[in-house]
């Protein structure tokens, strides 16, 4: 091994699983459950390790030829999370043998292993569905098992529940017996070779709408595709429904392999820690990443739902079929099924430009995550189950697939879904490496894709192309980027291979240079005419131009697409942030597109000049307001153009573009807007919900809570307790947090620590006020003051407390704030959000160092701008 991992012995080895739950207790929550679990007998042993969390283990045995040799003794190391048993006599090495354990388990509400979610039933009451979630290490929590992803086993499950209740799992049911009091038993198909997290199911008070692939898969015919919903919600999954069919019938065709399995379910899931878990033929979701009502949703949750959709079903595949040997190669199941996830999506929604939001936010989320001094490499040692869970991050999924689209640009996304292709086949039911997926790209294109790719994967960090121009001629140098601006000689010794993608006029070398294989290139006869590198935005770096350079793609500006036009906006911010520019180059080049209509470009630009406001605001007012000016006088031309109104036929993104503008416009003081909003708001309070249309419900309550005081605040709250509609909750709880009044600041905190906002959606309202330069500070002294109930709610499920304190610490500009978390940390337990907290840190320290180096460049710009 590479480095030291903490895994299970090697003395036995899973084949096959044999669960059956049984006494579920809805009032408890406490069930039973028997685990026969079929072994190969590797080596002599008296012992057998496994993994077990929170389970009370019983009575049990194990079987080997014709003896049974009972278990006598068994511990938990509850840090470790292993279950030792202690045989009475010693296995042979050889051969096969069964192991048989009853145990009783909890129905916990921390959202990992086999968990509760409450919600409102039909009838307007409590009630409870049940339903599992593995990943990374939690199919522990629900029954004694090998939880490592290269212990594949084959799985019959059953389970006792209510005869109204409909069970899942994830193969179809084989037989259902009642027993006349009221219980059934359902008993599923035998489910193939795979890993323990992949196993799941649920039950509840369920009901389903259904559709079929249009393809015809071999002894199967038209495969069955599946809603699921607690009772009232199903109609909301036809959206859902109809990209999954399609979908699976896509993947089937561009992976060369037919979807496995004999059905494909989604169920939408009231509490839920991630957005969606790709569990085998049983994908769950998010409720607000499964169900979209035409009526009442917002539109951009349109767009989520497709690609969360896709993202998952690529995972059948991609991680299901063929699993990652280790936690450490998480990036092949993440970082695939984000690009290919993307790839559906454009395929089936091409008008929404997704590769131009791909750009605009995915990448740059990527980016400046990696930018930081306390990342990681895609490729990342994990010791423990503690640590897989941190990695579940930007760099796994929007990293990892920001590379693969590099990589498919430069090779042909035609050659590199037949190396997909070939790969999978290789490895289908079993376990692989990154170098497995290089070796069958590499045999498909010819190419020496481990040599492209192995320093992308290996090493932290990404490149800055620093661009000079001499003559006619370009010097093109890369090093590494630090967002902190303060990279040292033995940080800069990378040389990554960088695909250059040039789209240039005055280009007439014979030999055009395609790619940067070393620490500089010379580019000839380029730079007398336009050029830009990185052209459509696949490579993952940034580029440093001139400021004289930036001021001539500003005035050719119609011949940049709108992914090129969103990457300089985002390298020139990142590169004046860092140091290498200024912040007078991003501000030359956006002002000159003040008669942009791009969505994806104005999201682009009401970002940075967002990032402008909250970081030089902290120390500055009148910066602030001097940003703001300069914000609205960008904005009001177009948002009184783009209007309140969304005519019959309006395409995607012009309605994108519309909630952007008016929430911005608003946020920055547009009078009309703002007086606008007020007006709508009243009148949607009074009772009539056609005032506002669903999709600027968020740009209209955020101008309300922010405008108003404690009757904007009620109202908000109350249609967070009331509303039918499935994306209200969070849209409320990012509205309450653009809060300004310090005592309305106070009242959020306290709902957002209350039990009327669940623990998957408590970072919602903490994001927005992370992001309130009114309200950033009140949430830090709120959270140091409350931390043992912080830590109380969310400890319990790691991803959710990382998450929480990364969002509600990283964007402070003030050293002497920096220093406070740093004290209050410092003598705290961190285990499970240690690597969260250093990346805060390091955001902290590269935005004071920002503040420090062009607080006055910044001023002089907006001074001689008339701002």
């Amino acid at each position: 091994m590479a480095f030291d991992r903490e895994v299970l012995p090697t003395n036995v080895k899973p084949t096959h699983y044999n669960l059956h739950l049984t006494n579920i207790d809805r009032t408890a929550f406490t069930y039973d459950g028997t685990v026969i679990i079929d072994l190969a007998l590797n080596e002599p042993t008296r012992t057998i390790k496994l993994n077990a969390k929170q389970l009370t283990l019983k009575d049990g045995h194990v079987t080997a030829g014709d003896k049974t040799i009972k278990i006598v003794d068994h511990s938990i190391d509850t840090k470790a999370e292993v279950a030792t048993l202690s045989l009475e006599a010693e296995l042979p090495g050889s051969g096969n043998g069964q192991l048989t354990i009853n145990f009783s388990g909890l129905m916990n509400q921390e959202m990992a292993g086999f968990y509760r979610s409450a919600y409102k039933n039909v009838e307007g009451n409590d009630d409870w569905m049940f339903s599992t979630q593995f990943e990374s290490c939690d199919a522990r929590r629900a029954f004694p098992c090998f939880d490592e992803p290269n212990l594949k086993a084959a799985f019959d499950f059953s389970i006792d529940v209510p005869e109204a209740y409909t069970a899942l799992s994830n193969q179809p049911v084989k037989e259902e017996k009642k027993d006349g009091k009221g219980l059934k038993t359902v008993v599923f198909e035998t489910a193939p070779k795979m890993s323990t997290y992949l196993y799941a199911w649920a039950c509840g008070d369920f009901e389903y709408i259904e559709d079929f692939t249009d393809r015809e898969y071999p002894g199967r015919g038209k495969l069955p595709v599946r809603v699921y919903t607690t009772r009232g919600l199903v109609e909301q999954g036809r959206f859902a429904l109809e990209n999954c069919r399609k979908i699976v019938d896509y993947f089937s065709e561009i992976f060369e392999i037919d979807y496995p399995l004999p059905k494909v379910d989604l169920l939408a899931v009231h509490e839920f820690s991630h957005g969606a878990m790709e569990n085998w033929g049983l994908i769950t979701y998010r409720t607000t990443a499964v169900l979209f009502d035409e009526k009442t949703s917002d539109a951009r949750y349109k767009n989520r739902v497709a690609y969360v959709v896709a993202h998952e079903l690529a995972h059948q595949w991609f991680g299901n079929l063929v699993t990652m040997d280790w936690w450490s190669e998480l990036w092949l199941n993440e970082g695939f099924a984000t690009w290919v996830g993307w790839l559906a999506t454009d395929h089936f929604h091409p008008s929404w430009d997704v590769w131009g939001q791909f750009v605009t936010e995915g990448y740059q989320t990527a980016f400046q995550l990696d930018g930081l001094r306390s990342s990681h490499p895609i490729e990342v040692p994990v010791k423990n189950a503690l640590e897989i869970d941190q990695i579940f991050d930007h760099i796994s999924y929007l990293k990892g697939s920001s590379t693969i689209r590099m990589l498919s640009t430069y090779l042909g996304q035609k050659t590199f879904l037949k190396g997909v292709a070939r790969y999978l086949k290789k490895h289908a039911y079993g376990n692989a490496t990154t170098e497995d997926l290089w070796s069958a790209l590499a045999e498909e294109s010819g190419q020496d894709v481990a040599g492209f790719m192995r320093t992308w994967i290996k090493v932290i960090g990404f490149p800055v192309l620093n661009v000079t121009e001499e003559g006619a001629n370009l010097l093109v140098s890369q090093s590494r980027f630090l967002s902190t601006g303060d990279v040292k000689p033995e940080e800069d010794t990378t040389t990554w291979w960088l695909p250059l993608a040039i789209d240039a006029s005055s280009q007439t070398s014979a030999s055009p240079v395609t790619a940067l294989t070393g620490k500089t290139v010379t580019i000839e006869n380029i730079a007398s005419g336009h050029y830009k590198l990185n052209s459509g935005q696949t490579g993952f770096y940034r580029v440093n131009y001139p400021l004289s350079r930036l001021r001539k793609l500003g005035e050719n500006q119609q011949s940049l697409s709108v992914s090129d036009k969103v990457g300089i906006i985002a390298d020139a911010g990142a590169t004046a942030f860092a140091g290498y520019g200024t912040s007078a180059g991003l501000l030359e080049f956006i002002t000159s597109l003040k008669n942009e209509s791009s969505y994806l470009v104005w999201a682009a630009i009401t970002e940075r000049l967002g990032n402008l406001r909250s970081i030089f605001g902290e120390s500055s007012p009148e910066l602030k307001d001097a940003l703001a000016k300069l914000t609205l006088s960008l904005v009001s031309p177009i948002v009184e153009r783009v209007g309140w109104d969304f005519p019959e036929g309006e395409d995607f993104l012009t309605g994108r573009l519309r909630a952007l503008l008016i929430s911005t416009a608003g946020a920055v003081g547009h009078d009309q807007i703002i007086a606008e909003s007020l007006r709508r708001f009243k009148s949607y309070v009074a009772g009539d919900k056609d005032a506002i249309h669903p999709s600027l419900r968020l740009a209209v309550f955020k101008i309300a809570i922010a405008e108003g005081g404690k009757e904007e605040y009620d109202a908000v709250v109350n249609e967070y307790l009331t509303s039918k509609s499935v994306d209200a909750r969070e849209i409320c709880l990012v509205a309450l947090g653009r809060a300004k009044k310090p005592e309305i600041v106070k009242e959020v905190l306290k709902f957002m620590l209350s039990e009327n906002v669940k623990v998957q959606d408590k970072h919602s309202p903490a994001i927005s006020l992370s992001n309130n330069g009114h309200a950033r500070y009140v949430l830090w002294k709120f959270i140091e003051e409350n931390w043992e109930e912080v830590h109380r709610q969310m400890s319990g499920n790691m991803v959710v407390l990382d998450r929480f304190l990364k969002n509600s610490l990283n964007k402070f500009s003030s050293e002497a704030v920096l220093k406070e978390i740093e004290d209050f940390f410092s003598v705290k337990d961190n285990t499970g959000y240690d690597r969260g907290l250093e990346l805060v840190k390091d955001s902290i320290r590269g935005r004071a160092s920002y503040v420090k180096r062009d607080k006055s460049n910044l001023e002089k710009w907006l001074k001689e701008n008339g701002y």
